[in-house]
């Protein structure tokens, strides 16, 4: 048994370093996406496809590693653990962007694009102010606290993602009547 679960994490690590790949070079299309509109949109378009790249992983470990059969509860621990080591991965590479390349970029953006909402829009002063403190609220924070901000906001959805993605994933194995049956 436990070497079932070494071989698990073992190949976890191995398909998490791969969507913390996808997940890092994903990431970088976000600012980029402010002054290309096209990359904004692709995106968010790769960050829907991150529960299609999970089951696809899943099920190539199942069916290389598995034999083409696993239960839900190990498609489930393989589908956390990928996504914890991805978001371990995906952190570090959001920790080296706002300590060292964003110097308040990405929040001046969003400032400049809620002072455009609110020059179309001249009926919102009430919500002006309590936005404006939000803002306030996050340019105040340190590089390492947008960092755990994102690998706590991962963790969270990842957990849920795992759920869906396990029951899509899992295959009992055939019985070889069964199997013999059919042919």
């Amino acid at each position: 048994m436990t070497d079932s679960r070494a071989v698990l994490q073992k190949y976890a690590m191995h398909f998490g370093t791969y969507m913390g790949i996808f997940w890092i070079l994903k990431f970088i299309l976000l600012p980029l996406g402010f002054k290309i509109q096209f990359l904004m949109i692709l995106y968010f378009c790769l960050t829907c496809a991150v529960p299609f790249v999970g089951y696809f992983y899943l099920k190539a470990f199942r069916e290389r590693i598995c034999g083409g059969a696993i239960s839900f509860g190990q498609a489930c621990l393989f589908t956390l653990l990928m996504y914890m080591f991805a978001s371990l991965l995906a952190s570090v590479a959001h920790y080296v962007y706002f300590a060292f390349i964003d110097g308040g970029f990405i929040i001046n953006e969003y400032s400049h694009m809620v002072e455009q909402v609110f020059n179309a829009t001249p009926g919102m002063d009430e919500q002006k102010e309590t936005i404006e403190m939000m803002l306030d609220e996050v340019r105040s924070l340190t590089p390492i606290n947008i960092t755990l901000q994102f690998l706590s906001s991962d963790i969270i959805f990842c957990s849920l993602l795992a759920i869906p993605t396990a029951l899509f994933g899992m295959r009992k194995k055939k019985n070889v009547e069964t199997y013999k049956e059919e042919l």
